[in-house]
C-alpha cells in the first residue's frame, strides 16, 4: 500500500512535466497517444536518452548538498553553469553540491526508492498537484522564512500561490517551493494560410468568440487540388490537451467546489462547450478521427496541412526553426464561449524547486533554489535574454515585461511577437486567463481519463453529447473516488 500511496504522489509531480519543459515527450504524443500507446512512447524516449548523471562541484566549506532533478540535454548545460556560479559565491560554505540530473521516468523510480527508504535528496522537483501530499506526508521544507518577502513577490502572482499550502487548501499558507518555470497552452495561426485566403490575422487583443471562429475556419478549411478531398483545415486537436481551452473558455467545470463530485451529466455550460468542440470535426473544419489517426495534428501544422493548433510554450523554439516549420506563424487566444466570463481561457503548469524537510542546510539550499528561479543573471541565461536561446519564459515579472520583451523586439531571442497574449494567460487581465487544470487540485488526474479519451465516439457521430455525459459520468466518479480514498489513506 506504501508504494501505491508513493506512485499516487509522484504522479501529482510527473503531470506538472508536461507543462514545464521537462517531459520526455513531444506535445503531439502527449496529446493523441492512448493510455496505453503513451507509456510504451514514454518508455521508449526514455530509452534514446542518456541514463543519470552526475556532476560535483567543489567548494572549500564544509556543507555537502544534493540536487536530484530531471531536465533534457540542453536545459542541463545551462542548469549547470547557474550551480557552477552558486558555488563560487558560497565557496566558504559549500564543501561539495551534487548535482544528478535523469529522465523524467528515471526520476520517478528513483524517488519512490528515497521516499520508501527515507533519504531524500536536499533539492529536488514538486508539481502543484503534489504540494499537498508532499506537505502533509512531511518531504518538503515551507521557505518562508528562508527567502525575504520580495523575493517571492518579484515572480508570477500564479506561482506564489499554487505552491502555497495552509493544511486544507493550495493557495494559502506557507511557501513551499520556487518555480522552475511557468507555461501555459496558447493557441498557433499559421499567418502563411492567412494571407493566401485573404484573410485578416487574429486580433491578439480581442479572441473570436465560438461563431467568428467557425466563419474563420470554414475559409481557411480548402481543398486545394481540386479532387474532392480536403487537405488544408481550419484547426487540428488533440483531445486530451487541446480540447479543455475550448471548455474553460466556456466557463466549464468538471467538479465541485471541493471537488468530491464530478458534475458532468447536468452541466449546460459543458453540454455547449463540447457540442461546439466536436462539431468542428463532424462539419469538416478538423481532420477527422480516420484522418488524425492517419497523421495526427501536430505534424499536419508541422507541414502546413491547418491553420490553428495549440502552441505550449516549449513548443516556440521549434516553431521558431525555419528547418521545423518554415512558415510564418504568431499567437492569439483560445475562442471565447457564449456562456462564459467574455474572457479566453487556457490552463497553465508548472514544476517547482523544493527543499527536503530532512536537510541539515535548510539556509544554503533555499538560497540555491532561489539562485534557479528568482536570480535575475539566471534568468536572463534561461530565457534567452544573454544566451539566444529561450528554454524558458523569465519567472520574474519586471524581467519578462521589461529586458525579455525588448530582446525579442530586436531579434535578440527568437519568438513569436504577440508573447503578450502568453503574458496575458499569466497575469490574467480583460482578455485572458489561466489556472491550474482540476486534476491539479486532486489527488490524481485518473478520474479525468474517462472523458477525453471517449470524445472520439461523439466526432464519429456514434453517441450523441448528451448520452456520451450520461455514460461517463459514474465511470469519473468512481476514479475520484478511489483517489480521495487514497488521499485519506496517505494522510493518515
Amino acid at each position: 500500500m506504501k508504494k501505491k500511496v508513493l506512485s499516487i504522489i509522484l504522479a501529482g509531480l510527473m503531470g506538472a512535466g508536461v507543462l514545464a519543459g521537462c517531459s520526455t515527450t513531444t506535445v503531439e504524443e502527449a496529446g493523441e497517444a492512448t493510455a496505453d500507446t503513451q507509456t510504451a512512447t514514454d518508455s521508449g524516449a526514455a530509452e534514446t536518452q542518456s541514463e543519470s548523471t552526475t556532476e560535483t562541484v567543489t567548494g572549500e566549506g564544509d556543507q555537502t548538498i544534493h540536487v536530484f532533478l530531471y531536465m533534457q540535454e540542453h536545459e542541463k548545460a545551462i542548469y549547470q553553469k547557474l550551480i557552477d556560479q552558486f558555488v563560487a559565491d558560497h565557496k566558504d560554505q559549500v564543501k561539495e553540491v551534487v548535482f544528478e540530473v535523469t529522465t523524467q521516468d528515471e526520476y520517478n523510480q528513483k524517488m519512490i526508492a528515497n521516499m520508501t527508504a527515507g533519504d531524500m535528496p536536499d533539492v529536488f522537483y514538486v508539481g502543484p498537484a503534489a504540494v499537498r501530499s508532499y506537505v502533509d506526508n512531511g518531504y518538503v521544507l515551507p521557505l518562508d522564512d528562508y527567502v525575504d518577502d520580495a523575493t517571492i513577490k518579484s515572480i508570477w502572482g500564479t506561482t506564489q500561490e499554487i505552491y502555497r499550502y495552509d493544511g486544507t487548501n493550495i493557495g494559502s499558507g506557507s511557501l513551499y517551493a520556487f518555480p522552475k518555470d511557468l507555461s501555459c497552452f496558447a493557441f498557433a495561426y499559421n499567418q502563411d494560410l492567412f494571407d493566401a485566403a485573404g484573410l485578416e490575422y487574429p486580433d491578439p487583443e480581442n479572441p473570436y468568440t465560438y461563431d467568428e471562429f467557425i466563419e474563420v475556419c470554414k475559409a481557411l478549411t480548402i481543398d486545394k487540388d481540386g479532387d474532392g478531398e480536403i487537405d488544408q483545415w481550419g484547426v487540428a486537436n488533440a483531445d486530451q490537451f487541446g480540447m479543455t481551452p475550448y471548455l474553460y473558455s466556456n466557463g466549464v467545470k468538471f467538479l465541485n467546489d471541493d471537488m468530491t463530485k464530478v458534475n458532468v451529466a447536468n452541466n449546460p455550460q459543458l453540454t455547449e462547450a463540447l457540442t461546439f468542440y466536436t462539431d468542428l470535426t463532424k462539419n469538416g473544419l478538423t481532420p477527422s478521427v480516420e484522418q488524425d489517426t492517419a497523421l495526427g495534428g501536430y505534424q499536419r501544422w508541422l507541414d502546413g496541412q491547418v491553420a490553428f493548433y495549440a502552441c505550449g510554450t516549449w513548443d516556440v523554439a521549434a516553431f521558431m526553426d525555419d528547418a521545423t516549420f518554415p512558415y510564418k506563424w504568431n499567437l492569439c487566444g483560445w475562442p471565447v464561449g457564449p456562456s462564459g466570463d467574455g474572457k479566453s481561457h487556457t490552463w497553465m503548469g508548472s514544476v517547482g524547486y523544493c527543499v527536503s524537510a530532512t536537510t541539515k542546510y535548510p539556509d544554503l539550499c533555499a538560497e540555491l533554489v532561489a539562485k534557479l528561479s528568482t536570480d535575475a543573471d539566471g534568468q536572463r541565461e534561461v530565457s534567452g535574454i544573454t544566451s539566444g536561446a529561450s528554454i524558458q519564459l523569465p519567472n520574474i515579472v519586471d524581467l519578462a515585461y521589461g529586458e525579455f520583451k525588448d530582446a525579442v523586439a530586436n531579434g535578440t531571442v527568437p519568438y513569436a511577437s504577440n508573447v503578450d497574449v502568453i503574458f496575458g494567460y499569466f497575469d490574467g487581465n480583460d482578455h485572458y486567463e489561466a489556472a491550474l487544470q482540476e486534476t491539479d487540485y486532486t489527488y490524481n488526474a485518473e478520474w479525468f481519463t474517462p472523458f477525453w479519451s471517449g470524445v472520439f465516439n461523439i466526432k464519429n457521430g456514434d453517441i450523441s453529447v448528451q448520452d456520451y455525459l450520461n455514460q461517463v459520468e459514474p465511470e469519473m466518479q468512481a476514479a475520484l473516488d478511489e483517489a480521495i480514498e487514497l488521499q485519506n489513506s496517505a494522510t493518515k
